[in-house]
């Protein structure tokens, strides 16, 4: 039975409500469930309820719902996603938050719980697991990022993408497809994976992919990752790798200079690996190698204009054109200077003439040289330096063989160690030379090929060997000099300045001498007689016991040495000690 006490506390309006559920639904009515019928019209307005409700105005900026039995609510404009599109008439689902119950009697309802929760049940309706699903970034947070999919769900940072990106904020209102990973009912938690849903879809169009491109085709892609080494292109499935040495025939000091991420780029198919499915890239490779007809267009000896695009401690790399460079190299870069390090001579960027010198197409190398663009000076030096000359210049260094006189800006002659003195022993010239010294110089030899000068010191004067010392010191004659230098095997007298003759420890006693310090001192005048002088040698051999002897005992040596026969040519033992001074020892000049 109806519920009569029910019926007479509604309002005339609400009874004619009354009657329209009565007329529809009268068996019911006649049934006894019209109790249920009655609260299922008007609605439950008990907290987590959700009621269909129309927008009837407004109170200031928000909006008044009417929800039935002239029950009404307010729901700010942050309850909708676009409150300027918000008309009179129009329908919304609300949740209930609190009821008439409550102590302010206010019925307090929200639109966006409401959403959330139709949308959730929506969301586990309609899809499982596995499903493909869109939304928009709404923002980032711990983990990972919040996207709206019907209802907020997690995207972790380790799902963004195949590539896990830098900054995954550059997403947020951005909408995105993803695949649902998880999905907890109880916590009403939903977690999606975009990187899933990527890689599900690259595996389909990758195997599309590999069917149907071969070795040369020229494919569209969009640069996805960029490295030190090279790009990677996605080619739509697949990435394929773009070395840096394929992007231009030109030199690419980093990828970074003619990429940038995101760049739809056509590409050539260099290589594929089916098994290991990876494709090798290239751009130059869709034009022409200006090597091609390199030879043609830079014959050997063409003079040619570049741009220096980088210095090595062996030379300098210029640009003649488009991929094709050259090398300097530090020997190519002047015919007189001492080069340490190409930056004396050039810098990145300077316009720089040079001639081809060699070209290697195999190896796309090409030698250039700088200094072909002048006159080598050495094609003069013969000219201007001929044998005989007498030259003046500057001591430019020194090392032990000889010294280094620069004749002119860039040419130097070497005086020789040999060549400083007619007399003088001299073992290494800063004996007699110093750098910055000024010196006259005869020129001995010029080698053009080499390009050597030979010069000498000593040969701006007379050979005494020549005269002067062979008309003063002849065999026999006794002379004094003063000891200059004791070995073991002898002693040097020097006779006069820069000449010395060889006193030999067999010639300084009658008796045996085991060491010439026994008998004589270093700086002691002594009188000595000359046994024998060596023009062609340059020797001069020297006996102090001989110069003590009577005639008669000269005498009877000669006798004794006619018996015995040839021994050492007179010199009493000294020709071994020229033998173990060596030449360069006892040759006072060449």
């Amino acid at each position: 039975m109806v519920n009569k006490n029910l019926i007479a506390s509604l309002s005339v309006e609400d009874e004619l409500a009354f009657d329209m559920v009565e007329a529809a639904f009268g068996k019911a009515v006649a049934d006894g469930d019209m109790d249920s019928l009655v609260q299922e019209s008007i609605g439950d307005f008990s907290a987590g309820t959700i009621l269909s409700g129309k927008v009837i105005g407004k109170a200031g900026d928000d909006f008044v719902i009417e929800l039935g039995l002239k029950s009404e609510g307010i729901l700010p404009r942050n309850e909708f996603d676009n409150p300027d599109d918000v008309e009179i008439g129009d329908l919304v689902e609300v949740l209930v938050e609190e009821g008439e119950e409550s102590a302010s009697g206010d019925i307090s309802i929200s639109k966006r719980k409401a959403d959330r929760i139709r949308g959730w049940e929506r969301i586990v309706a309609d899809n499982k697991e596995g499903d493909p699903v869109s939304g928009k970034v709404l923002r980032r947070i711990k983990g990972g990022l919040l996207v709206d999919i019907g209802v907020p769900v997690f995207l972790p940072a380790s799902q963004v993408d195949v590539r896990r990106p830098n900054d995954i904020g550059i997403y947020i209102g951005q909408t995105v497809d993803a695949q649902i990973l998880k999905i907890d009912e109880v916590r009403r938690n939903i977690v999606i994976s975009r990187r899933k849903f990527i890689e599900s879809r690259r595996s389909i169009l990758r195997k599309g992919l590999l069917e149907k491109i071969k070795l040369g085709d020229i494919v569209e892609g969009v640069v996805k990752n960029i490295t030190d080494f090279g790009a990677f292109v996605d080619l739509g499935g697949i990435d394929g790798l773009l070395h840096i040495t394929d992007m231009s025939w030109s030199r690419v000091n980093h990828p970074s200079e003619m990429l940038k991420l995101e760049d739809r780029i056509q590409v050539k198919i260099l290589n594929i690996d089916f098994e290991k499915e990876k494709i090798a890239l290239g751009l130059k490779q869709k034009d022409t190698s200006p090597w091609e007809d390199v030879e043609a267009k830079y014959p050997k000896n063409t003079r040619v204009k570049g741009v220096v695009t980088n210095i090595m401690s062996y030379g300098a790399f210029v640009k003649i054109e488009d991929g094709v460079e050259g090398l300097v190299h530090i020997s190519e870069m002047s015919w007189t200077r001492r080069i340490n390090h190409p930056s004396e001579m050039v810098k990145i960027g300077d316009e720089a003439e040079v001639v081809v010198l060699e070209i290697n197409k195999d190896k796309q190398e090409i030698s250039l040289g700088m200094k072909q663009t002048e006159v080598n000076p050495w094609d003069l030096v013969a000219e201007k330096y001929v044998r005989g000359v007498v030259i003046e210049g500057a001591v430019r260094n020194l090392a032990s063989y000889g010294a280094f006189i620069e004749i002119e800006p860039g040419i130097d002659g070497l005086l020789h160690v040999s060549d400083l003195s007619w007399t003088k022993k001299i073992s290494h010239p800063n004996e007699m030379l110093k750098k910055g010294d000024v010196l006259k110089c005869v020129v001995l030899d010029v080698d053009q090929e080499k390009q050597r000068i030979a010069l000498g010191l000593k040969q701006l004067e007379e050979d005494p060997w020549v005269d002067a010392i062979p008309s003063a010191y002849q065999p026999g004659m006794i002379v004094k000099g003063k000891v200059s230098k004791i070995t073991n095997f002898g002693v040097f007298v020097e006779l006069e300045e820069g000449l010395e003759g060889l006193l030999h420890i067999s010639e300084i006693s009658d008796h045996k001498v085991e060491v010439p310090t026994d008998v004589v001192q270093l700086g002691q005048d002594l009188e000595v007689k000359i046994l024998r002088v060596d023009l062609d040698d340059r020797k001069i051999g020297l006996s102090l016991k001989r110069a003590k002897w009577t005639d008669a005992q000269e005498q009877a040596f000669e006798r004794t040495e006619k018996k015995a026969g040839p021994s050492s040519g007179g010199l009493g033992g000294l020709g071994d000690g020229f033998e173990h001074l060596g030449s360069d020892k006892i040759t006072f000049g060449r």
